[in-house]
């Protein structure tokens, strides 16, 4: 199947010509193409969204996973991990069991666990009856109860280290988040086999000229990849714009998006947190930030405006493939069957999104 565009994304570069599709992998790229439109880009990957459109995924059921994920691939997201913040054990066990695992569209990776193995100084606005000391039995049962893929943890908390091993043996990614970890720590929790930091400058220690912490370690670990939220309230252009250069090609996007993402302003609850959002930002009670509500596409067209300079290559878990600022303006209209990773290039599966002008 020709999918009739003028060019593909690949790798960082526009190929011209059309793509071919065949037992729903990708077999050619700069196919002839006479009277070819829009563009074929890999589709995003969004680590961390708590929720869409409406829809919680602490709470939802199949038919809300399925509405949401529905609004997620309008918006270009092909691939997921559906988060769920600290939470009581019996609570979380529940939301896990209800994570769809056979087929879903887009795909879900897996979920990914923001705590509650975090610190008590660092909560943003998760609940601090909720917060554990790391319990392997504690995470040994949680894992049973669902098919989980990534967890944000404090490693400088005692015991850290045992969680740490426990999910490398099990293949689940470990983040550092919701941390006061020293600069010293983290570089020891990534040493560990810690891969990535979780919204890095936001609810952790902040940076600073002697102690850099979290964030300043993971910016200079080459092997590190962060993970940043362009919804312009959780990060200053100015710092995303350091970001994108000091961790060039490892900087993820995600969105952290809630439920209110994509539905306006109004009252929410994320994972029995309730909270207000008022002209696109969500705080809590308290007025702490509670997620965003940007969707992936928009987030990519912050990053553009924020002016960050073109990167030939996306990080290895990146939403983004390297869209330039004319690309970014168009708007994702279609996105094919779910599959193993996000590219455009020849033999991988078609996971893409096909892009016009508006």
């Amino acid at each position: 199947m020709r999918l009739g565009v003028g060019a593909a994304l690949v790798d960082g570069s526009l190929v011209p010509g059309d793509v071919e599709v065949a037992d729903g992998r990708i077999a050619g790229v700069g196919l002839s193409s006479a009277n070819g439109s829009g563009v074929a880009a890999p589709g995003f990957v969004d680590l961390q969204v708590n929720g869409f459109a409406g829809v919680d995924f602490f709470t939802a059921d199949m038919s809300g996973y399925r509405g949401a994920g529905n609004a997620l691939l309008q918006g270009g997201v092909t691939a997921y991990q559906p988060t769920f913040i600290t939470s009581p054990e019996d609570e979380l066990i529940a939301a896990l069991r209800e994570v769809p695992q056979n087929g879903s569209v887009p795909r879900i990776i897996g979920a990914h666990l923001e705590g509650p193995f975090i610190s008590g100084e660092r909560l943003g606005t998760h609940p601090a009856e909720a917060r554990r000391d790391p319990d392997c039995q504690l995470l040994q049962r949680l894992l049973a109860a669902g098919p989980v893929s990534h967890v944000t943890l404090a490693p400088e908390l005692p015991g850290a280290y045992e969680l740490m091993e426990l999910l490398r043996q099990r293949g689940v990614t470990v983040s550092c988040g919701h941390s006061n970890a020293t600069a010293a720590e983290a570089r020891a929790a990534f040493s560990r086999g810690a891969k990535t930091v979780t919204h890095i400058f936001n609810a952790m220690r902040p940076f600073a000229a002697r102690e850099p912490g979290l964030a300043g370690a993971a910016l200079v670990s080459g092997d590190v990849v962060v993970q940043v939220i362009l919804d312009g309230v959780h990060l200053a252009d100015d710092t995303a714009r350091l970001v994108w250069q000091a961790a060039a090609g490892r900087v993820a996007l995600v969105t952290d998006a809630t439920a209110a993402a994509g539905a306006g302003d109004g009252s929410y609850t994320l994972a029995g947190v309730d909270f207000e959002v008022e002209n696109g930002v969500a705080r809590s009670a308290e007025r702490v930030l509670a997620g965003s509500t940007v969707p992936m596409i928009e987030a990519v067209r912050n990053l553009v405006q924020a002016k960050c300079p073109h990167a030939s290559r996306a990080g290895r878990s990146s939403a983004l493939s390297g869209l330039d600022r004319s690309q970014t303006s168009w708007l994702s209209t279609t996105a094919s069957r779910s599959c193993e990773c996000s590219s455009a290039a020849p033999t991988q599966p078609a996971d893409y999104l096909r892009m016009t002008r508006t």
